[in-house]
């Protein structure tokens, strides 16, 4: 990319060139690829002189180990993983106490998943092995990262604090996602020491705060912690405005989707090539947890019931039969596709490490040319 320099302390607290970093995005479509952001979109990332992030919360253990030791084949450069630390969370299998965990769902819950499944001519088919149903929990993936030595262990809900003291033993630094200034605090007292700052544009789980609003808030709240914009930066001028926010970083999912390297179906990446700043909602059914999607018909159906959804862990598996039958049925049209409002502004599949290059190019751009011809700014004298 030449000589174009872009570095804050983000830089050389991580060991990466740019202060560009990849969202560690996890399962989507029902799960059917896997995490969004695998090895390879992980590897293109680092390379490329950002930190790549693994989307590591839909990976067992064992998977998990696997698939670090890919990334460490593709690439030499740092990079993370990123896993979830959910608070009110049910772990199914164990609140069942060896019954069905699927009694733990009240029957009216039942009811409505059929009801929908006949709203859209789906299939009566029951899902196989639900995520929600597996018997290892996060305490054993982060036994993982710390056993492989991963330089970055990110929370992409939730707060880490349990494992601050062992990460930082063992040199790898800990980043948290927060919506809010209030769970920005709770992070920092934790010990973390990178704090995102992500505001509701994302796609994902996201809270209800604005990037534009969220970013100085926390920035203020927790100085001298580095804080890290998200949510609707998709270009140079996105990243530009982070920085005169008071970020020191970006952590981009978007943008990446729209990537040749990014593990998501054909059908997935033109949705997001075609949407527009409106094409998205924020819903529950998914999760249980507020989550930005592209608006499809059966998110619209389920936000129209006006039902209150479960905890997370109890609504996964109760989503789970019915996105099992949308899949059967073909209709790829109801899956989840996590995707912020930043979207209207991708309109072409892309190579991760250009995507990279056109984020610096264009912070640089903005913040030594267009900014300066466009503004003419002095202080008083003294001042």
């Amino acid at each position: 990319m030449g000589t174009y320099t872009l570095r804050t302390r983000i830089c050389d607290l991580l060991g990466i060139e740019y202060p560009i970093l990849l969202a560690g995005m996890g399962p989507t479509a029902g799960g059917g690829r896997g995490s969004a952001a695998t090895a390879e979109l992980v590897a293109a990332v680092s390379n490329a002189g950002g930190l790549g992030v693994l989307g590591g919360a839909g990976f067992a253990p064992d998977a998990l180990r696997a698939e670090i030791r890919r990334i460490r084949e593709m690439t030499d450069k740092p990079f993370g993983v990123d896993l979830l630390f959910p608070s009110n969370a049910v772990r199914p299998v164990e609140a069942a106490q060896g019954g069905d965990p699927r009694a733990l769902i009240p029957p009216e819950y039942w009811e409505i998943v059929k009801r929908l499944k006949e709203q859209f001519g789906l299939p009566d088919v029951r899902a196989e092995r639900p995520r929600e149903l597996r018997t290892w929990r996060v305490e054993d993936q982060v036994e993982v990262v710390l056993e492989e030595r991963v330089p970055v262990l990110a929370s992409g809900l939730g707060n880490p604090a349990p494992f601050v003291p062992r990460c930082h033993e063992l040199g790898i630094k800990v980043i948290a996602l927060v919506g809010n200034t209030k769970n920005a605090r709770r992070v920092a007292q934790g010990g973390v020491d990178i704090i995102v700052a992500q505001g509701t544009e994302a796609g994902g789980h996201t809270g209800r705060v604005g990037t534009m609003a969220l970013v100085p808030q926390v920035v203020d709240a927790v100085a001298p912690i580095p804080v890290v914009a998200a949510g609707g930066i998709a270009d140079g001028r996105g990243v530009a405005a982070a920085l005169a926010l008071g970020a020191e970083g970006v952590w981009c999912g978007t943008v990446f989707l729209a990537t040749y390297e990014a593990n998501l179906y054909d059908w997935q990446k033109q949705r997001i090539l075609q949407a527009t700043e409106e094409d998205t909602i924020v819903t529950r059914l998914y999760s249980g947890k507020t989550m930005r999607n592209i608006t499809n018909p059966l998110a619209e159906a389920w936000e129209a019931l006006g039902v209150k959804a479960l905890p997370m862990g109890l609504q996964g598996l109760l989503v789970a039969d019915l996105v099992a039958s949308a899949r059967a049925a073909g209709k790829d049209e109801l899956l989840m596709n996590a995707a912020g409002q930043a979207a209207g502004m991708i309109t072409r599949l892309r190579p991760a490490r250009e995507v990279v290059e056109d984020l610096v190019r264009g912070a640089v751009e903005v913040l030594t040319h267009r900014l300066p011809a466009a503004v003419r700014a002095e202080a008083p004298a003294g001042a």
